[in-house]
């Protein structure tokens, strides 16, 4: 890399790292006139011009006006790409401590599975006696996932674990409005709730009504009947919470709501502490919805496709959308006689891909193999927390006292008084090679800090996270303004975030860099 024009030497880099930073500014336009990465024969047809057989009026204009489209050799485009991918970080660089998204690496036998042909090239509009193995394929699924929840139906439909808390809320409408008479008014959300389960609720037409939680950092029963009553539809509830924290009362919670004729809707995004050791559907969960990103190895991010699984108590099985997969006399068929559902949610039946990557990390560690997956989470995360809070870690506050499973929380209370923000605690971990993690959620912890390692990170991993927590927490003490200057070794400064989401530049133009650099000093 160091032979490239485009990175020169720099003294201040932090120790250990490279020395290397790239220079300023961008530079993308590329190649020369006359330089080719394709070699073709001649047409063989007379050339004619486009503006002659369409009109000039029908024509784009060339993609940069002044010079025409890029002229390049092959190489030139390869390292180019090749660049542009380097200087993103990814689950496949290094650990990945987002709290509460879990991103787990994504093993290569996922992406191989869904390469086979008869899976990635099966059409979904084939009839149905040519798709009997993708369809088996997503039977199987189902019932692994009812197995693994301990629910008695599950869709696979949704295309994201936020448009599976919407299948979910409108089954719950449903079921409603075919039992009482009506969808009732209200639904509860505990207030360290996903910012996507209050924002459910009000796209699907429920007033939101925030339960606070006890000193420990869950929800307590008394909380729950004090709002409880019948113009209640249900709680959203996330098991363990978003502080990491088992829910010690869930079953009697889950009576108080059904007494009342509610539901109890679980957010299923930390189920990777629960893989194998417990099931949602046998503490009084109605229904609950999987990120298969989250606790089944499929890619995470990117905007790419997702799905978001919800699993469903036998009551409410009437209402799952359409069409439903099923088994029946020894065939695989989709079944759209469904009177009471509430409808398609997603073109064709899901996103097959995900799908496939999901089934197949399910049928490569089996039963044991998952169990042992959620042990390591846990194991890891405590780890981290313990060295974390250890004055040889950095000292970094616990939120909560109560004991953690596959995550921890940490406040702002051991480097807030040296002028120093979460921000800046995250902003210098990316100088040191480490990707942040979730930052400033929960809202009910100041400052909130959120790690969560997974199963797959090794010892030294994690060491080396530690390692480097603990320079930053000395940092912020003896040079805070190194911290509030981070990061440094990246491509850009740290940006004005507030403008960036106001006026963002949303494609590259010639003059980007200093667009981008008007921007920064203040300009329009």
């Amino acid at each position: 890399m160091s032979d490239q024009p485009y990175f020169r030497p720099r003294p201040d880099a932090p120790a250990g790292a490279s020395g290397l930073v790239l220079e300023e500014p961008l530079i993308f336009e590329r190649g020369a006139q006359g330089r080719s990465g394709v070699s073709l024969p001649a047409p063989g047809v007379p050339r004619r011009d486009p503006a002659d057989e369409l009109g000039a009026a029908y024509l784009r204009p060339p993609a940069d006006p002044r010079e025409g489209l890029p002229a390049v050799s092959e190489p030139e485009v390869v390292r180019h790409f090749t660049r542009v991918s380097q200087w993103n970080y990814g689950i496949d660089s290094g650990l990945f401590p987002l709290g509460s998204c879990t991103m787990k690496y994504n093993p290569r036998v996922n992406e191989a599975a869904a390469r086979l042909p008869g899976l990635a090239m099966a059409h979904p509009y084939l009839p149905e006696e040519k798709l009997q193995g993708p369809l088996a394929l997503m039977v199987g699924l189902q019932e692994a996932l009812a197995e693994i929840s301990g629910f008695a139906a599950v869709t696979l439909q949704p295309a994201a674990g936020a448009q599976g808390e919407l299948a979910g809320v409108l089954m719950m409408r449903a079921y409603h409005e075919a039992h009482h008479g009506g969808p009732r008014k209200k639904i509860l959300v505990p207030a360290s709730a996903h910012g996507t389960n209050p924002a459910t609720a009000t796209l699907a037409g429920y007033q939101t009504v925030e339960i606070r939680a006890g000193d420990q950092g869950w929800v307590l029963p008394e909380a729950v009947a004090e709002v409880m009553d019948e113009e209640v539809a249900g709680l959203m509830i996330t098991n363990p919470n978003t502080l990491g924290i088992f829910e010690p009362h869930i079953a009697e919670i889950a009576e108080i709501v059904h007494a009342k004729g509610g539901l109890v809707y679980c957010d299923g995004a930390n189920m990777n502490a629960l893989l194998g050791k417990a099931r949602p559907g046998d503490m009084g969960i109605d229904l609950m919805h999987f990120n298969l990103h989250k606790t089944f190895t499929t890619p995470h991010g990117g905007g790419g496709p997702g799905a978001g699984p919800v699993g469903v108590v036998e009551a409410l099985e009437p209402f799952l959308p359409t069409p439903v997969v099923r088994r029946a006399d020894g065939r695989y068929a989709l079944d759209y006689d469904r009177p009471q559902s509430i409808g398609r949610l997603k073109a064709f039946y899901g996103n097959f891909g995900v799908l496939v990557r999901a089934y197949t990390f399910i049928r490569e560690l089996g039963a044991a193999g998952l169990s042992q997956a959620t042990e390591l989470a846990v194991l890891n995360a405590a780890y981290l927390r313990a060295r974390l809070a250890s004055p040889e870690g950095g000292g970094f506050e616990v939120a909560f006292a109560a004991e953690s499973l596959h995550e921890a929380v940490f406040s702002d209370a051991s480097f807030k008084a040296e002028g120093v923000s979460t921000h800046d605690v995250a902003k210098r971990l990316i100088d040191y090679g480490f990707h942040p993690p979730t930052v400033y959620f929960p809202l009910v912890v100041s400052g909130a800090l959120m790690v969560e390692p997974t199963e797959t990170e090794s010892r030294e991993n994690l060491d080396g996270f530690v390692e480097a927590m603990r320079t930053i927490s000395r940092e912020a003490t003896e040079s805070p303004e190194l911290l509030q200057a981070a990061p440094t070794r990246t491509i850009r400064r740290r940006l004005d975030e507030t403008r960036a989401a106001r006026s963002p530049v949303l494609r590259w133009t010639p003059d980007l860099d200093e667009r981008v650099e008007a921007q920064a000093k203040g300009k329009r």
